[in-house]
């Protein structure tokens, strides 16, 4: 029998379109056609599961799954036993407390006493005791910003990301109580043969998520400028210095995280830099 491992994906949504691009970026190829629950990969020994988000944690602590992908959100609330393998940087949001736009906010003392809707209980009664407010909270599984204008409440906790649909229901965010992205999480009793796999998984996902957060820069500098400018742009190890057909002139390669291009190209340029190009990776393996 193929030994293979099972990863658990939410099965459709922001989420689930972005864990499946960064599988498909690390080279491993599926066919997940609309309605299928299971998948197996052509050319790496893993499974997929399409399932619902805040049934992962639970498929993963159970050894239903050997992975899992989730937001941090759903992840503390269910609070399983498994271990969160790495941050993935993407479908990043926030849980907030929202309140009827004309009400005043005196801070989260406002909250004393009163009702609020959520679908995290957990998370938000962590976040009461913190603050030491006393609330009652309703727990909904759908629609809470319609809690406050049915009268179930005065305030709720819900997953925001641009807050437009807080604005059409007539709420306005007044705390931001909890921040999540996506995370890889995993079983916590793995068989050997298992954490080979995955380690191979890592490494991939690694070299992806390292590819986009640095950047190839080519420029052309002046010979006189050289000493000034790889301080600038140091490179992996070192950047590469090549001549230019032009005398005096070199053509400087290096890679360097994309921000700190951003903060020195005033700096670059100062020196004589030009004809400067920056262009995409799409895996680095260091």
């Amino acid at each position: 029998m193929e030994q293979i491992i099972r990863i658990a994906v939410q099965k459709s949504g922001r989420l689930s379109d972005d864990s499946l691009s960064l599988i498909k970026e690390c080279g491993i190829k599926f066919y997940n056609g609309t309605g299928k629950l299971k998948s197996t990969s052509t050319n790496f020994p893993i499974e997929f599961l399409f399932l619902r988000d805040d049934d992962i944690p639970g498929y993963v602590a159970d050894g239903v799954a050997d992975l899992g992908i989730v937001g941090e959100n759903e992840l503390v609330e269910k609070d399983k036993e498994v271990l969160t393998l790495k941050k993935l940087g993407f479908s990043k949001c926030r849980l907030s407390l929202a309140i009827p736009k004309g009400q005043a906010y005196p801070g989260v003392s406002y909250f004393e006493g009163k009702n609020i809707a959520t679908s995290y209980p957990k998370i938000l009664s962590d976040y009461l005791k913190k603050v030491n407010v006393s609330a009652s909270i309703h727990e909904i599984s759908g629609s809470v910003e319609i809690a406050p204008s049915i009268g179930l409440a005065e305030g709720i906790c819900d997953i925001v990301s641009s807050g437009s649909t807080l604005m059409m229901n007539g709420l306005k965010e007044v705390e931001e109580i909890f921040k999540s992205e996506a995370v890889l999480i995993a079983n916590t009793k793995l068989e050997a043969w298992k954490q080979e796999i995955i380690d191979k998984l890592l490494f991939r996902i690694n070299a992806v998520q390292k590819g986009k957060s640095n950047k190839y820069v080519l420029l052309n500098a002046p010979n006189e400028s050289l000493e000034k400018i790889v301080s600038l742009i140091p490179g992996m190890r070192s950047p590469t210095i090549l001549p230019l057909a032009q005398a005096g002139w070199s053509s400087v390669h290096s890679v360097l995280q994309e921000d700190q291009f951003w903060e020195n190209i005033e700096e670059l340029r100062a020196a004589g830099a030009e004809g400067i190009l920056v262009v995409p990776i799409e895996k680095m393996i260091i």
